[in-house]
């Protein structure tokens, strides 16, 4: 089983990299196979919803959001980590998620969804809402785990001192493996949910 992880803080080596290593031992220790992709760091845009990729599979803009389409659809689970900016995920990792979810015109049902939130102080729980908000609208699980997934620090390696908000990650990465490994045993016996014809409305009367 794979999971893929999205860092999508510009530092590589920062506070938000340092919680995505931590659920990276625990999944492991559990035989879960994880690639880490560094988004924050790229000159990505944002989506222009020419809706190009219902015809074609992929975005128009052909960057980093294309490259990980496959990697999506073959992941079992997928972490997002975000460092907080104005209450809100970095503006560079929300151009990407916009993106990559809207192209993904696979079946992502199942596929088990966990989002970090790492910051100085406050915003946390906006920025962890906005990032749950991808994982259900496409039939995505959220693993939650014994807190919000939340992680503080401010310098780069600050966050080696929140003895809880890494305890609340590992907690987290432990209840994902069992999310994904139980999904998966559900999956061979009774196959996926079904699923009617998606209805489109709006508020035009």
């Amino acid at each position: 089983m794979k999971v893929l992880m999205i860092n999508g803080s510009p530092k590589s080596n920062g506070n938000t990299a340092l919680g995505l290593a931590e659920m990276e031992k625990i999944f492991a220790k559990n035989g879960i196979e994880t690639e880490i992709i560094h988004v924050g760091h790229l000159d990505v845009r944002g989506c222009i919803g020419c809706a190009k990729c219902s015809e074609t599979g992929k975005c128009v803009f052909d960057d980093t959001v294309n490259e990980t389409l496959p990697k999506f659809e073959e992941c079992d689970g997928m972490v997002i980590a975000s460092p907080v900016y104005y209450a809100s995920p970095n503006g560079t990792l929300i151009s990407f998620l916009d993106r990559l979810f809207y192209a993904a015109h696979f079946d992502k049902r199942m596929k088990v969804g966990a989002s970090v939130a790492v910051a100085r102080r406050g915003g946390t729980t906006a920025t962890y809402d906005v990032l749950n908000k991808y994982f259900t609208i496409c039939g995505m699980p959220v693993a939650s785990s014994s807190y919000w997934n939340i992680l503080h620090g401010q310098k780069p390696g600050q966050a080696a001192e929140d003895g809880e908000g890494l305890h609340t990650l590992r907690g987290l990465a432990e209840n994902m493996t069992f999310l994904m490994k139980a999904i998966e045993l559900g999956k061979e016996k009774y196959g996926l949910p079904e699923s009617e014809p998606k209805v489109w409305t709006n508020f035009i009367r």
